[in-house]
């Protein structure tokens, strides 16, 4: 892969490969009917296959952001400035890094997944470029391919840990959801998912909410005959103790039935759930209360889009995250190749950052 400096930033600005075919928002609680999404980036590097994935707020308001392709290159972690506009590369050999956050001491944490990947969950010190491995491997076997992460207000990282790309053996049977404590203890919360995926923390650190996204296949464009048959597209809320473990039976809250159901999510300051629905039938953000009752939709690509290997489906969200500051109620997602935002009327929930209160 061609090492790039400085990424070409696509010129801000409302979307216009499709606005115009994009219904308007709904919950005027949440988004005006009338607001926008701008686009802020779009690869140009030559690299091949893949998506944009796993935005993140810095503790000076940037966003990083991966972008993941296909083996053998390595992927890139990405910074947005939303002070200059500018896009640039913070590194082009991430491990195939998914979904990001920050910790509260300001390190980058990342999940590492297959496909010649890391398989691990890695923190970064972003003045430095420098990376250490914070946990792979659980009961002395390899992770699978952690996809994306929270942490809590004690310092406890939760991840999934899904397979959908990637050629290397799996060394644990099941899929589940772990979380690495401050002394590197590694502890399994559930396996009461087929193929974990996005997960978020309610504001009060008592309800774990899960995707499980089962295309069923570990390994993406197969072509495996029979092909293979999707499994369960829900969103899973766990109840937690004051230990931070399960405690309790799950809940389902939203079931996609058989549309492809949420990758990434994140939360807002009244604990509702944003969530990114790959459905080609209603793509956009899904926000849901608590109970998983909808509250507001924003069309991120056209409604009713049909599977075409000639023309791929556009719009279809991966992931979201909201800023910091004066950005608290803008609402960053990666879609496709690129990554966009729009302003809310809502706030964002960041634990990490002092947001305890709420």
């Amino acid at each position: 892969m061609r090492l790039l400096i400085t990424i070409t930033i696509c010129v801000c600005g409302v979307v216009t490969s499709h606005a115009e075919e994009l219904p308007k928002p709904t919950g005027t609680s949440i988004v005006d009917p009338d607001a926008k999404w701008e686009l802020l980036f779009t690869r140009s590097a030559d690299v091949q296959g893949g998506l944009t994935e796993g935005p993140a707020v810095a503790p000076d308001g940037s966003i990083y952001f991966t972008d993941i392709p296909l083996a053998p290159d390595h992927g890139m972690i990405m910074r947005f400035d939303p002070k200059t506009k500018q896009t640039t590369l913070f590194t082009g050999k991430s491990g195939k890094a998914n979904g990001l956050i920050f910790d509260a001491d300001g390190f980058l944490l990342a999940c590492e997944g297959s496909d010649d990947g890391g398989q691990r969950v890695s923190r970064w010190d972003v003045k430095t470029g420098e990376s250490e491995t914070v946990a792979d491997h659980f009961m002395g076997k390899k992770f699978n391919a952690p996809n994306d992460l929270c942490v809590d207000a004690q310092g406890r990282i939760y991840f999934t840990d899904p397979r959908y790309l990637g050629s290397e053996p799996r060394e644990i049977e099941y899929r589940a959801v772990y979380r690495i404590d401050p002394d590197g203890n590694v502890i399994e919360i559930t396996r009461d998912t087929l193929k974990p995926n996005g997960i978020a923390l309610s504001p009060d650190g008592r309800t774990l909410y899960v995707a499980d996204h089962d295309n069923g296949e570990d390994q993406i464009g197969a072509n495996t005959n029979p092909p293979p048959l999707p499994g369960p597209m829900k969103i899973y809320a766990f109840p937690l103790n004051e230990a931070g473990t399960v405690d309790g039976e799950r809940r389902t809250i939203v079931d996609f039935g058989d549309q492809a159901g949420c990758d990434g999510m994140t939360i807002d300051a009244e604990g509702n759930i944003y969530l990114t629905a790959r459905s080609l039938k209603r793509p956009g953000v899904l926000v849901v209360n608590p109970d998983g009752e909808e509250v507001a939709f924003i069309p991120t690509g056209p409604p009713n889009q049909k599977r075409d290997p000639n023309h791929p489906p556009v719009g279809i969200p991966s992931n979201a995250e909201f800023g910091i500051g004066d950005e608290i109620n803008v609402l960053y997602v990666t879609t496709d190749l690129s990554l966009y935002r729009i302003p809310l009327k809502s706030k964002g929930f960041h634990v990490q950052y002092g947001d305890r209160s709420h």
